[in-house]
């Protein structure tokens, strides 16, 4: 994977703004970014939309407060990074409702291992598609000689397109869940330490005793 980490937007760093800044500072601040920024000014037209972004995110306090409170909006954020965060918020349910304790296990680990496991369920998915596809189309080879309107061909290829179809979405899911695996790039979870690591080494006292 050679892109690691979220590439959400950070529009406080973006626009050069403290995380508690007020109305007025983030609108002098957007208005000495634009000037430079701006197209008309030799600017980046891509950068200005961002830019632009980023100053109308701040300026909703419904969507600011939602992106300090989540660290993305749906609206900055590249469109592979949200693809993986919606991957990641489906299993934020199994690491919630999880009746163990938490520090007892690594919910982080947990996650890592689902992902591999998604990953190559859909590889598997798509071998297993490619040889279906590969005998429809052996099929259509050996078909000789057709009637005008060839009915038995017709359904061939569009049985071939509609594997081809679910193999693209299958590779695009791929793509998905790798995103989301590099996500969790830099994530570490402290555990609690086993009973015999609190104290050091047991007290005898602490030991079973044999049966007189």
């Amino acid at each position: 994977m050679a892109k690691t980490g979220a590439a959400v937007i950070d529009p406080y760093e973006l626009l050069g703004v403290a995380r508690d800044a007020d109305e007025a500072a983030i609108k002098a601040a957007y208005r000495k970014v634009v000037k430079t920024a701006h197209p008309d000014a030799g600017g980046d037209t891509e950068a200005f939309a961002k830019i632009s972004a980023c100053y109308e995110l701040l300026k909703d306090p419904v969507r600011r407060r939602v992106f300090d409170d989540t660290g993305y909006d749906p609206q900055l954020a590249e469109p592979a990074d949200l693809k993986g965060l919606m991957v990641l918020e489906t299993l934020i349910n199994d690491m919630i409702l999880d009746e163990r304790e938490p520090g007892s296990f690594d919910p982080v680990a947990g996650l890592r291992r689902k992902l591999t496991d998604d990953i190559l369920k859909c590889r598997f998915h798509i071998l297993e598609l490619e040889r279906h596809r590969a005998r429809v189309r052996k099929h259509l080879d050996r078909l000789g000689r057709r009637p005008e309107t060839d009915v038995l061909g017709s359904m061939l290829r569009a049985r071939a397109q509609s594997i081809t179809d679910a193999i693209k979405a299958s590779e695009v899911q791929i793509a998905a869940i790798e995103r989301a695996y590099s996500m969790l790039e830099g994530y570490s979870y402290e555990m609690e330490p086993l009973p015999a690591e609190v104290g050091g080494e047991v007290e005898a006292e602490d030991l079973p005793k044999a049966a007189e």
